[in-house]
């Protein structure tokens, strides 16, 4: 289904279970039938596992050596992380970062929850990390409740922002949604004080197509959706100056994020939710 239908359905539970749906088909994963039915789900083949377990059906359509892994395996803790800067509300052909964050968080909490991990969420607002439903019971319900009326706005204050400490006594994973736009390296600086051998961050970098293209001609009157200031430019004069310095900030961004236990995905917002996170999954 795409972004821009399941936004429209208006029902965030029914969009991220729908994309959560189609990603269980679409990457073969599969429950045994009878009692003590336990999701699967695949994993990258690392020395050590048995070669037995190698799905080599899923190897010919894929290419990679896939293994599976049942939920008492994996049983990680997975905390999503939402960043409500006002840049968030930024919006093309009627998909906003913020309702496209949204269904992708959701999507993913349904498939962790099915995997018996352990969810948290955690929102940026304003420079701060601030924990909002904590890993629990009910806590996939309380985490699409929250997403559903979380909103954006503000820009980030801080220049000292780190994520609450975290249990070490298990395998932890950071899902971060974000457009990553950064004034100077706050994001950047986040993540590398952060990211260990124990704890995975992934970065679902949220982008427009005209962010990533420009290709707009005429006037135009820009708004900065966390200062609120506002800029009449004509597209076509600076059109060569905003892709140049478009592709060299995100050059710049991939190699100073080209570190261990870190993984930025650049998605554009005319992305199909299911696709991105299929990819994702399948570690492609």
């Amino acid at each position: 289904m795409l972004t821009t239908e399941l936004i429209k359905l208006n029902n965030l539970q029914l969009a991220g279970k729908l994309v959560s749906d189609e990603l269980l088909l679409g990457i073969q994963t599969s429950q045994r039938s009878g009692i003590g039915t336990e999701f699967e789900q695949f994993r990258h083949y690392v020395p050590g596992d048995d070669p037995k377990r190698i799905d080599w059906k899923l190897f010919a359509k894929s290419n990679q050596y896939l293994v599976r892994e049942s939920a008492t395996e994996s049983n990680q803790q997975i905390r999503f992380v939402l960043d409500q800067s006002g840049s968030m509300n930024y919006a093309e052909n009627g998909v906003s970062r913020l309702n496209y964050a949204k269904i992708l968080l959701a999507s993913l909490a349904y498939l962790a929850n099915r995997q018996s991990d352990q969810i948290s969420l955690y929102t940026l607002h304003e420079g701060a990390v601030q924990p909002v439903v904590p890993a629990g019971r009910s806590a996939l319900q309380k985490i699409i409740a929250t997403l559903e009326g979380t909103t954006a706005s503000g820009s980030w204050r801080s220049t000292a922002t780190s994520f609450p400490e975290f249990s070490r006594k298990q395998s932890e994973m950071l899902v971060l949604a974000s457009d990553f736009l950064q004034v100077d390296d706050e994001w950047v600086n986040l993540i590398q004080r952060v990211a260990g051998p124990r704890r995975e961050i992934v970065i679902f970098q949220l982008l427009g197509d005209q962010e990533l293209d420009f290709s707009l001609r005429g006037f135009y009157r820009f708004q900065d959706l966390e200062t609120g200031q506002e800029l009449e430019i004509e597209a076509d004069a600076v059109r060569d100056t905003v892709r140049q310095r478009a592709t060299e900030y995100l050059n710049q961004l991939d190699e100073k994020l080209r570190i261990p236990h870190v993984r930025l995905i650049r998605t554009r917002l005319s992305d199909p939710i299911a696709l991105v996170l299929k990819q994702f999954l399948l570690g492609s």
